[in-house]
């Protein structure tokens, strides 16, 4: 056992850095062709001794110009998890290529197709897709010490470091700089706003979608009761997507519809909530008519639950009766349940149309296209990171200072915010709520953008809305 040890210690002081592939390519769009370059390779952490401790994964579009690239924006790109890798925003929505998911993005048949993404975000600024260290190919020298990286305060400073080191390596300190974060990479990218920005590196936008600062908007936890209350409009639009409220509300137009439950839910549910078991029967009722109004589930379920009907329950209650479920991610999935029984599903019918499709596209594309070789399984999704991440702050770690402190000490950084309606993983009004919360100075208040979209927490599988995300980027970074 030592000696293997010995062995393994040795490899991993032996560790080198390689040089990073790169190939050209071109995409042709309606209205231009881009060439490109695209960079795939690993840069390293080192540690005060100048040895590699962790290798980066990173892949890099780079448009060829004749102005130089210097003073093109770069977009820093990563997804969320924690533990997923950057190859959801990757192959789904920014870069050149992307997974063919069909026109409403639910899951094709096999085998699955590439094509070209005539809604890239390359003609708007060069792309640097991350994956953090225990997502896609980055790892620790030492596989002992990976979970030395998985962590908030950790992994916004590996990343920070990566940051740091790609700007020096391609002379882009003085480019416009960008953040595009999903899910946990709006945790991670509110919190790098605030870290960076200390360290000399200041961001002129920074792109949240599907958005979790605050995780006290999110967990259903004992004593917690915000998050009944943010996730009921995400309840009712899910519930009008699939025709289970009374008439005259699925005749309404959802957005119409979607404002008044959210005043609603926090002019009277919230202060129902607040007052516990001091709510009389008669206030219970009417506040289980309306809960049962706006989301579709019966009044006598509502009651069960104490009036707190929490997101697993929701995904299976809302269609037991077809023994079917909704996905958590988009809540336009439908997955067929071995019972329809319990109080949660079998698996989330949304993450499981997407998993086999990007995989799939992904690893024949960093090999065919990239020419990037190695046995190393690409972690797409990785649960041991996410169930091993260390998070700051307790039960609700909140990185929405990170980013008011940023503000403050950056007043021309400006902040797109994404939402779907159909997103029950961070639901749209905890993003509000969030964003309502975090102490911004008023004169500031102008500098951060809002966009709905009809589609779930990865509003891009939808053609229609990937569309509009690309047109809602191009107006915020300027390149319309």
């Amino acid at each position: 056992m030592s000696e293997k040890t010995e062995k393994e210690k040795s490899a991993a002081a032996d560790i080198k850095e390689e040089a990073p592939i790169v190939t050209s390519h071109e995409l042709k769009l309606a209205d231009q062709t881009l060439a490109y370059s695209a960079t795939v390779g690993k840069l390293p952490l080192k540690d005060e001794k100048d040895k590699i401790v962790a290798q980066i994964f990173y892949t890099a579009y780079t448009l060829e110009t004749e102005v130089g690239s210097a003073a093109r924006p770069l977009i820093f790109v990563f997804n969320g998890g924690p533990g997923a890798a950057s190859i959801w925003l990757h192959m789904g929505a920014l870069g050149p290529k992307r997974v063919d998911m069909g026109e409403e993005g639910f899951m094709p048949p096999p085998p699955y197709r590439l094509i070209d993404n005539a809604y890239t975000w390359l003609d708007l600024g060069d792309l640097v897709f991350i994956d953090p260290v225990g997502t896609g190919y980055s790892r620790a020298t030492d596989p002992a010490d990976n979970e030395k990286y998985w962590g908030l305060a950790e992994d916004l400073e590996a990343v920070g470091e990566f940051i740091r080191l790609y700007l020096s390596r391609n002379q882009r300190w003085t480019s416009p700089l960008y953040l595009a974060g999903e899910s946990y990479g709006t945790t991670r990218a509110a919190g790098l706003a605030g870290h960076l920005i200390d360290r000399g590196i200041a961001f002129n936008g920074i792109i949240l979608i599907s958005t979790v600062m605050n995780f006290q908007t999110l967990r259903f936890t004992k004593a917690n009761d915000l998050p009944y209350s943010l996730y009921l409009p995400s309840f009712c639009a899910t519930a009008h997507y699939h025709g289970m409220l009374e008439d005259d509300l699925q005749k309404r137009k959802l957005h119409d519809l979607l404002r008044e439950v959210s005043e609603w839910s926090e002019e009277v549910y919230t202060i129902a909530l607040v007052k516990g078991d001091t709510l009389n029967t008669v206030e219970r009722k009417v506040i289980a008519e309306r809960l049962s109004r706006y989301t579709g589930l019966s009044q006598r379920f509502i009651l069960g639950a104490d009036l707190r009907v929490n997101i697993m329950s929701f995904c299976k209650e809302l269609l037991r009766d077809d023994k079917r479920a909704v996905g958590r991610l988009d809540s336009r999935f439908i997955g067929i349940m071995a019972s329809a029984e319990g109080t949660s599903f079998d698996f989330d019918p949304s993450m499981n149309a997407i998993i086999p499709p990007y995989t799939a596209v992904y690893n024949q594309y960093v090999r065919e296209d990239l020419l990037y070789e190695t046995d190393l399984n690409y972690e797409i999704l990785s649960f041991k990171v996410n169930e091993n991440w260390k998070y700051e702050g307790g039960q609700f770690p909140d990185t929405s200072e990170g980013l008011r402190a940023a503000f403050a000490k950056n007043p021309y950084m400006e902040v797109l915010v994404a939402q779907g309606y159909y997103d029950l993983a961070t639901p749209f009004q905890a993003a509000y709520y969030s964003l309502a919360h975090m102490g911004l100075d008023p004169s500031l208040r102008d500098n951060v953008t809002i966009v709905e979209y009809e589609a779930g927490h990865m509003m891009y599988l939808h053609e229609p809305s990937l569309a509009q995300l690309k047109a809602d980027a191009a107006a915020f970074i300027g390149a319309d």
